[in-house]
């Protein structure tokens, strides 16, 4: 069996052994016997900016005040030069309210909403697109050995997926190592808590790499470009769209990545292919089987 990587290593890192975030069910399997599994706990969080109500999401329950923040930025309600003063979360009432230097109205935005493809029926306010046409992501080269490294660290990190499943992960990276690893029941959830993490510490995105679990939509593509990160990859596939998006921003865009393969449908400029892919191991079957779950 593989080496568990230590989760030390990590800025933040998944805690499957908090038991807020799981509870264990009774039920038959497939003999007719008893079981008792680990299954993802869903809460709803609501968010305000100010004294408006935006969004009522469903989330594991871990890092609102990240969540909040990420997601009023990647819905541009919350711009670079807003001055946060506040950001206050009550446990009790499962709200959390961002609060700005200057007060904002948001109403018609609120009228309009695309629901996306993301698990726990992900919602974007307003035009997908807009800002996009100002986007420009630095041309930061990514070494392939980077890649090898970043996906075999992260796969034998202990999670909230290897302990339940049912739930998407995020990761920002550096080079080749994972900062900050997110997980929720929608992989939207998981990125927009990185945002908010990057909100609050200032973090740079030129230098960064977002590793994602799920599928590679437009969402997942818009949020990452939006946030200034040039690199986006995953496990899992990709969608037209999305690839068609990363194309017209720039975004280096990796998907299938399983032990010595991947595919690059955007971005390939970027790569620095240096190391054989012959001599990455093979990925052991528990993860493949893991892998073929999402």
């Amino acid at each position: 069996m593989p080496k568990t990587f230590d989760t030390a290593d990590y800025l933040i890192a998944p805690n499957p052994r908090n038991s807020r975030l799981t509870r264990a069910v009774a039920g038959v399997d497939h003999n007719g016997e008893a079981s008792q599994i680990s299954v993802v706990e869903e809460r709803p969080l609501t968010i305000y900016l100010n004294s408006q109500e935006i969004v009522t999401a469903m989330t594991i329950g871990d890092y609102p005040e990240y969540l909040a923040l990420g997601f009023l930025r990647n819905q541009r309600m919350l711009r670079d030069d807003d001055v946060i003063t506040g950001v206050d979360y009550d446990e009790e009432l499962e709200t959390v309210v961002v609060r700005t230097e200057i007060q904002t109205s948001y109403e018609d935005k609120l009228k309009k909403k695309t629901r996306t493809s993301g698990c726990a029926v992900g919602t974007v306010f307003g035009d997908m697109m807009e800002g996009l046409e100002d986007v420009r992501l630095p041309a930061t080269p990514v070494k392939t050995s980077w890649l090898y490294t970043l996906a075999s660290k992260i796969n034998r990190t202990p999670s909230l997926y290897l302990e339940a499943g049912a739930i998407h992960g995020s990761v920002l990276c550096q080079q080749d190592h994972p900062l900050v690893y997110m997980e929720d029941v929608g992989r939207h959830n998981a990125v927009d808590k990185i945002a908010g993490w990057m909100v609050s510490e200032g973090a740079t995105a030129a230098d960064k790499i977002m590793y994602t679990t799920g599928r590679l939509t437009s969402e997942m593509v818009i949020k990452t470009a939006m946030m200034g990160i040039p690199v986006l990859a995953s496990r899992s596939g990709f969608t037209a769209w999305g690839v068609e998006i990363a194309r017209e921003v720039g975004l280096t865009l990796i998907g299938r990545m399983r032990g010595q393969r991947f595919v690059c449908l955007a971005g390939d400029a970027r790569l620095e292919r240096d190391v054989d892919p012959a001599t990455v191991s093979v990925e052991d079957g528990k993860h493949r089987r893991k892998s073929a779950d999402r």
